[in-house]
């Protein structure tokens, strides 16, 4: 197949520092292997002059694009933002910060070329730390076994899409409480997966905080799992039988039992503060969780844009 041009979103955030030297590296490989490529710098509200260096890399490579986000939305959103700008028969995203191969990015232009439409590429070994690697393989772990997606082994990150479902994405998808990778597991196209192993390098530290993963973590678990409404109503059922149960042997130890039960005096109000207190859990459970869907459904029926790019007049 003729090489094609491939789309190249690179994620930035405070990468004022990396922005040359990730696109020297991507442009002296893409080169050599004679893959025709765009390189587009979605800036996700950086304080720093990240974006001032983008627009200088514009004005200096022809194959550069720049933008800007009005706020730092986060990664899940600029990776939105770059899908609809590209015009590439492919496209992928990029982190700045040198955690996945580039030889990684150059095999799934392979594939694609190959005719695969989603290529998947998945870290072998996060190195993460012992206590989030566990808690990233237990929680994609739970996902598969939850929610209707199926997840390679410890998640994904990065893909790379055919156009057709590129402008699937683009035209049907409202970016709002969700994450990209989730939208196109949900396509189907039978995705082709393949291991990676994380380069050790200076770049190689992530600046995903704690609270960026728990966002994450629940947007991608309440959009791609409807688990948790079924388990209300599971727990209801149960609830339900549970207390007629529990009416029925009242009474009958009303009618022929005693004051005792293994030879403990059991007060009428004590096992009437158990139930209470334990109904009223679940029901606050069941309030929370309902209140996770109400909320995206709020915010969706809403209709506000899951980013604002910048114009660029407004930028220089």
């Amino acid at each position: 197949m003729k090489n094609q041009l491939y789309s190249i979103v690179l994620l930035s955030y405070f990468s004022e520092k990396r922005l040359e030297s990730v696109y020297n590296e991507v442009k002296l490989n893409f080169e050599k292997e004679n893959i025709p490529f765009e390189f587009i710098i979605i800036d996700d509200g950086s304080k720093d002059q990240s974006f001032e260096k983008a627009l200088e890399l514009e004005k200096k490579y022809t194959n550069i694009r720049a933008y800007q986000l009005s706020k730092n939305y986060n990664s899940q959103y600029a990776k939105f933002a770059g899908f609809s700008l590209a015009k590439g028969n492919c496209v992928t995203s990029m982190p700045d910060d040198g955690q996945v191969p580039i030889e990684v990015y150059i095999k799934m232009y392979r594939l694609w070329q190959e005719g695969e439409k989603i290529i998947i590429p998945y870290r072998t070994d996060r190195s993460d730390g012992f206590i989030s690697d566990i808690l990233s393989k237990s929680y994609y772990k739970v996902m598969n076994y939850l929610s209707e997606v199926k997840f390679p082994p410890g998640g994904a990150d990065i893909f790379t899409i055919d156009r057709e479902v590129l402008d699937i994405i683009n035209e049907k998808i409202h970016p709002i409480n969700t994450s990209m990778i989730v939208e196109v597991l949900r396509l189907g196209f039978d995705p082709y997966y393949f291991g990676f192993d994380r380069p050790k390098n200076k770049y190689c530290k992530s600046r995903w905080t704690m609270k960026k993963k728990i966002r994450l973590a629940k947007d991608t678990f309440f959009s791609s799992s409807s688990f948790p409404i079924k388990f209300i109503t599971t727990m209801g059922i149960t609830s339900f039988i549970l207390s007629l149960l529990l009416i029925l042997f009242s009474i009958w130890y009303k009618i022929f039992g005693s004051k005792y039960i293994a030879g403990f005096s059991i007060p009428g109000w004590t096992t009437t503060l158990i139930f209470i207190s334990m109904f009223s859990g679940l029901i606050l459970l069941s309030l929370g969780i309902i209140s996770e869907y109400i909320w995206r459904i709020y915010e969706e029926v809403k209709d506000r844009p899951g980013y604002i790019i910048k114009q660029k007049e407004d930028q220089r």
